[in-house]
C-alpha cells in the first residue's frame, strides 16, 4: 500500500519547445584573474537568495604555492554586487547547503563532514558577518537542510489581482509553526538530514543555548544520496529521500519534533513513497539510471514534488503529487456494512501530474519561493495569469541555456540560451551536434523572492543575473504587465520583503503610472493598515522615481518624507501625560487635533490651548535633539522660500508645497519647539536674520499656516494668494536661506541596467559612471571632493574627510556613523528606529574610512 503500482493515470509528456524569450541578461559579475590564487566553483557549488535580496554563494579558493582549497563563502547585495564580502568558512569540507531564513537576516551552511554553522550579520551589516552557533553530526555530510517553519504563511491570489482589498489579494494561511515555546511563540532552529540517512534538529533556546537531537529516519538506514525537507501546515515536518538510483523508491518520511524535560525529541514515521514513471516504461526503464534532482515544490507544500532523472547527455522532469484517495471495498463487505458518504475508507497516494520528453541534461533546478494559492487545482489557469513569473520554475542545461517551465504542468513558459547554447527553437534535441570542449553552464541557481530575477553561478564561478519577464516573453499588453509588477509591489509591501528585483522591470515611462496606481491602491485600504504601511509605501514610491529623470527630484522629497515622519514620532513620543492615569488621549494625539482644528497663524495663539507641563523635558534631553529641531526649521525656511518658484521646472522639495499631511506636521512640530524653546532657548533652530527684532519662528509659522490652508484638504487644493507669495519673496531678504543637504545620487547597478543593454562587473571593484552623465539640473546632488560630509540622521556634520567609521543605506545612499556618539536616552531612541534598517528599509553596509 506505501508503493504506487506501475501503470494507470499516464501523464501527458510535455515538449519543452515554446518562443524563445522572457529572459535575458542583466549582468554578470566575475573573479579578477590572479597568478598565485583564483576562485574555482566547488563540487557541489550551492547559492542562496533571501528575501533581503541578499545573494550568498560558495566557491572554492585555490592557493597554487601551498597546493590547498579554502572553502569560501560570499554574500552579495543585488544592487552593489561587486562589493562582496567573502568569509572563509572554517568549513574542512565541501559545502554543501546554503540556507537563509525567514527573515533573511541569518545563513546557515552545512559541508560533507556534518558540520552545520549558523551565520548573523555584525551590528546588522550587509557587508560584516560572524559564526554565532552550530551543531554537526561527525563524519557525516549533510545532503539537506532548512529553517524551522515559523507559522507565518501569506498566500498570493492571482486572480484576485484586481480586488481593492488587500485582504482579497493576500491571505493569511492557517499555518502551525514546526515547534511552539510557551505562549505559542514559535522555536528557532534548523534541521538537516545526512548521507547515513540520520536526521538531525537544532533549537535555538531563547537563552542562546542550542538544543541538539539526531534520530535515524527509519529502522533500517540506508545511503541517501538526495533528500529536500518540506512542512505541513499542521506544524509537522516531511523529508523526501532518494539513494540516487531511478530504479529504487523515493521514500517519504514524516517528522514530528518536540521538547521534553528540557532536551529535543525526533519521532518519525514512514509514508507513501513512489517509483519514477520513467523506470515502469519499458521504453525508458534503463534509460535513466540516476535521479539527480529532488525537490518539494515549496517549502511550505509538501504533497508536491519534482523529480529528474538523467544519464550522461539527457534528462528526464516528472511531477508528483500526493492525493487522498477511497479505497474501493469488496461488494461481500458492502452487503455487511453499506459505505456511506465520509464513512469510506480514504488512502495517501502519489499520483503523476506531468512529465517531460527527453532533455538535455539539467545541471540545476531553482524553484519559486512565491506561496501563489491556485484556487483550481487542475493545470488550467487564466488566460491574465497563465503567465503570471510565481508559476514557473527554472531549469539549467548543460548546453547552458535556462527554461522557466510551469511548476504544475511543466509547460514552456520563457526561455534563455546562453553563448554557448544558440540555435534554432526548433531544432530537435538529438540532431544537435555536440561541441567540443566543455560547455559553461549553471551548476547553482536560485529565483528572487518575487520570481522577476535568476542568479546563477557558472562553472566557472561567474554569478549571472537574469531579468524574467513579467509576460514570460509572450505577448500580453502594457497594462497587464503593469498590473503584474503593481500586484508584487503590493505583495512586498504587505511582507517587508525587498523589492529590488521588480525594478529591474520598470521603464522610466512607467514609473508616473506606478506611483500613481500604488498610490490609489494604498488609499483603498482601511485606516490602521494605511498606517502600519506609511512609511514602507513613501519608501517604494522613492526607488521608483529613481529610474525617471523627469521624477528624480521627487526622490529627495520622499526621503525628506520619511525623515519628517520619524522625527514627528520620535519628538511626540517624548511628550507624558500630567497624570498618569489619564483616560484621555495621549499628548502627541492631543497635539494634532487642536493643531488641525485652530486655524489661527498666530503660534502663540496655538500654543496657548495646550497643557504644556505635558512637554517639560530635562535640558539635557532638549538639547541634544537640537540638530533634528534645526533641520525641522531650516526646512520649512526652504520650502517657504521656495514658494515662488514654484512655476519652474520641477525641483527638490515641490511636492511638499502641496502635501497637507506633511506641512500639517510641520506645524505641529513647530508649536512643539517653540514650547520648548521657553525652556531652554538654546534647543531652538538657530536662524541668520538681518534684524535683531523679529520673532523668527512667529513668521515662519504664520506663512507655514497661510501655505496648510491651501492644502489641509486633499480633495479642494487652492492656490495660494498673491499676498502670501509676495511675503514669501521678502524672506530671502529677511533670513539667510539655508542649504538643505540631500541624498546623493545612489551608486547601485539599478539605474545602469534600464537601457537592456548587459553590464560587466568584476567582484571588489566599482564600475565607473562612464556613459552615465547626471543632467546639470541635479548638480546639487553630486558631491565634490573637498566637501564637507554630513551624517544624514543625526544631522552632525562629519567634516571633509570623516575619521569615524560610517555605513550606508544599499538603497538610498544615506550615510550615519557607525557607533553612537550619543549617550542621551531620547537621541538613542531616535538612533533605535533605524538601527537594523535604514530609513528606507535597505539594509547598511560598512563603508570604508577613506570614502568618497
Amino acid at each position: 500500500a506505501l508503493m504506487s503500482p506501475p501503470g494507470r493515470t499516464e501523464p501527458v509528456p510535455c515538449p519543452l519547445r515554446g518562443r524563445a524569450g522572457g529572459m535575458d541578461l542583466a549582468y554578470v559579475c566575475e573573479w579578477e584573474k590572479k597568478p598565485k590564487s583564483n576562485h574555482c566553483p566547488s563540487i557541489p557549488l550551492v547559492c542562496a537568495w533571501s528575501c533581503r535580496n541578499l545573494i550568498a554563494f560558495t566557491t572554492d579558493l585555490r592557493n597554487e604555492e601551498e597546493k590547498d582549497l579554502t572553502h569560501m563563502v560570499h554574500i552579495i547585495d543585488t544592487e552593489h554586487p561587486w562589493d562582496v564580502y567573502s568569509v572563509n568558512s572554517g568549513h574542512t569540507e565541501v559545502i554543501t547547503c546554503l540556507e537563509w531564513d525567514q527573515s533573511g537576516s541569518r545563513l546557515l551552511s552545512a559541508d560533507a563532514d556534518g558540520h552545520i554553522k549558523c551565520w548573523s550579520m555584525t551590528d546588522h551589516l550587509a557587508n560584516s558577518w560572524e559564526n554565532t552557533v552550530g551543531s554537526v553530526v561527525e563524519g557525516d555530510p549533510v545532503v539537506a537542510l532548512s529553517w524551522l517553519h515559523n507559522g507565518v504563511k501569506l498566500a498570493l491570489h492571482v486572480e484576485k489581482s484586481g480586488a481593492s482589498n488587500f485582504g482579497e489579494k493576500f491571505s493569511r494561511v492557517k499555518f502551525s509553526p514546526s515547534l511552539t515555546l510557551f505562549g505559542g511563540k514559535p522555536m528557532e532552529g534548523w534541521i538537516a538530514v545526512t548521507i547515513s540517512g540520520l536526521v538531525t534538529v537544532s533549537l535555538l533556546k531563547p537563552n542562546g543555548q542550542v538544543l541538539t537531537a539526531t534520530e535515524s529516519l527509519c529502522r533500517l538506514r540506508c545511503r541517501v544520496a538526495l533528500a529536500d525537507v518540506a512542512f505541513t501546515g499542521g506544524g509537522n515536518i516531511v523529508v523526501a529521500t532518494s539513494d540516487g538510483s531511478s530504479t529504487s523508491p523515493v521514500q517519504f518520511y514524516k517528522v514530528c519534533v518536540s521538547v521534553v524535560n528540557e532536551k529535543c525529541k525526533i519521532d518519525t514515521e514512514i509514508l507513501p513513497s513512489l517509483f519514477m514513471r520513467c523506470t515502469t516504461d519499458p521504453a525508458r526503464k534503463d534509460k535513466y539510471p540516476a535521479i539527480t534532482h529532488l525537490k518539494f515544490l515549496a517549502r511550505d507544500m509538501s504533497e508536491q514534488v519534482l523529480l529528474c532523472a538523467s544519464n550522461q547527455n539527457n534528462s528526464i522532469v516528472e511531477c508528483w503529487s500526493l492525493r487522498k484517495e477511497g479505497l474501493p471495498v469488496n461488494n461481500i463487505f458492502q452487503q455487511i456494512s453499506p459505505v456511506v458518504g465520509d464513512k469510506q475508507p480514504m488512502i495517501l497516494k502519489w499520483r503523476i501530474l506531468s512529465a517531460t520528453n527527453d532533455l538535455d541534461r539539467v545541471s540545476a533546478v531553482a524553484l519559486p519561493k512565491l506561496p501563489i494559492s491556485l484556487t483550481n487545482t487542475d493545470l488550467k489557469v487564466a488566460n491574465d495569469t497563465k503567465f503570471f513569473p510565481g508559476l514557473g520554475l527554472a531549469l539549467a542545461f548543460h548546453d547552458g541555456s535556462v527554461h522557466i517551465v510551469h511548476r504544475l504542468s511543466l509547460q514552456m513558459m520563457a526561455v534563455f540560451y546562453g553563448s554557448s547554447s544558440q540555435r534554432p527553437v526548433d531544432e530537435p534535441t538529438l540532431k544537435r551536434p555536440r561541441t567540443a570542449g566543455p560547455l559553461v553552464h549553471f551548476k547553482a541557481m536560485q529565483l528572487s523572492w518575487t520570481s522577476l530575477a535568476l542568479a546563477g553561478v557558472d562553472s566557472h564561478g561567474k554569478l549571472s543575473m537574469l531579468r524574467i519577464s513579467p509576460s514570460m516573453g509572450h505577448v500580453l499588453d502594457m497594462n497587464m504587465s503593469l498590473r503584474h509588477l503593481l500586484f508584487l509591489l503590493e505583495y512586498c509591501m504587505v511582507t517587508g520583503y525587498d523589492w529590488w528585483d521588480i525594478l529591474l522591470h520598470v521603464q522610466p515611462s512607467m514609473v508616473q503610472n506606478l506611483v500613481e496606481k500604488l498610490h490609489e491602491e494604498y488609499m483603498r485600504q482601511n485606516a490602521a493598515l494605511q498606517q502600519v504601511l506609511s512609511t514602507r509605501i513613501v519608501a517604494m514610491k522613492a526607488s521608483l522615481c529613481k529610474l525617471s529623470s523627469s521624477t528624480i527630484a521627487r526622490v529627495c522629497d520622499y526621503h525628506a518624507k520619511l525623515f519628517l515622519i520619524a522625527i514627528s514620532c520620535t519628538l511626540k513620543s517624548l511628550l507624558r501625560p500630567h497624570f498618569l492615569n489619564t483616560p484621555d488621549k495621549s499628548p502627541g494625539d492631543r497635539l494634532t487635533e487642536i493643531c488641525s482644528k485652530i486655524t489661527d497663524v498666530d503660534i502663540d495663539k496655538v500654543m496657548i490651548n495646550l497643557k504644556t507641563e505635558e512637554f517639560v523635558l530635562e535640558m539635557t534631553t532638549l538639547q541634544s535633539l537640537q540638530q533634528l529641531i534645526q533641520w525641522v526649521g531650516d526646512f520649512v525656511l526652504y520650502l517657504l522660500a521656495s514658494l515662488p518658484n514654484q512655476g519652474s521646472p520641477v525641483r527638490p522639495g515641490h511636492s511638499f508645497l502641496r502635501d497637507g499631511a506633511s506641512l500639517g506636521m510641520f506645524r505641529e512640530l513647530m508649536v512643539v519647539i517653540r514650547i520648548w524653546g521657553l525652556l531652554k532657548p538654546s534647543c531652538l533652530p538657530v536662524y541668520t536674520a538681518t534684524s535683531d527684532t523679529q520673532d523668527s519662528m512667529s513668521l515662519l509659522f504664520r506663512l507655514l499656516t497661510k501655505l496648510w490652508l491651501c492644502c489641509r484638504e486633499e480633495n479642494h487644493i487652492t492656490e495660494p494668494d498673491d499676498a502670501l507669495i509676495d511675503e514669501c519673496c521678502l524672506l530671502p531678504s529677511q533670513l539667510l536661506i539655508p542649504n538643505i543637504d540631500w541624498l546623493p545620487i545612489n551608486d547601485g547597478i539599478i539605474s545602469k541596467l534600464q537601457n537592456k543593454q548587459l553590464v560587466r562587473l568584476q567582484f571588489g571593484k566599482a564600475p565607473g559612471l562612464v556613459g552615465h552623465t547626471v543632467s546639470s539640473q541635479f548638480d546639487a546632488f553630486v558631491r565634490a571632493p573637498g566637501q564637507p560630509r554630513i551624517d544624514h540622521l543625526r544631522r552632525l556634520h562629519l567634516g571633509a574627510y570623516p575619521t569615524e567609521e560610517c555605513k550606508s543605506c544599499t538603497r538610498c545612499g544615506c550615510v550615519t556613523m557607525l557607533k553612537s556618539p550619543n549617550k542621551v536616552t531620547a537621541v538613542k531612541q531616535w538612533e533605535q528606529r533605524w538601527i537594523k534598517n535604514c530609513l528606507c528599509g535597505g539594509l547598511w553596509r560598512k563603508m570604508p574610512l577613506s570614502y568618497s
